[in-house]
């Protein structure tokens, strides 16, 4: 019989605005839409809660994260690997 391969996970690149929680960081990531009719550019933005084992993270972070099972209430993503450290 043949085995169902797991489908890709979401990955997605956001920069930290918080990390004051215990081994939890939000990452705000932005995107750009265009309005179905008036054809103009929009900023949509998410937040997503972030499990970050070693609390290495630190507000300006850009970071990239990956979709995983839930960790908590609100936590369905991991760090995969922080890009770019705040000045």
């Amino acid at each position: 019989m043949e085995e169902k391969a797991r489908g890709r996970r979401k990955s997605r690149v956001g920069r930290v605005i918080s990390s004051k929680a215990d081994k939890t960081a939000v990452v705000r990531v932005d995107r750009l839409v265009q309005h179905p009719m008036m054809k103009r550019i929009l900023r949509r933005r998410s937040k997503f809660h972030v499990h970050d084992e070693k609390n290495e993270l630190s507000v300006g972070d850009v970071v990239r994260i990956a979709e995983t099972r839930p960790l908590s209430k609100t936590k369905r993503w991991r760090l995969i690997e922080v890009i770019e450290k705040a000045r």
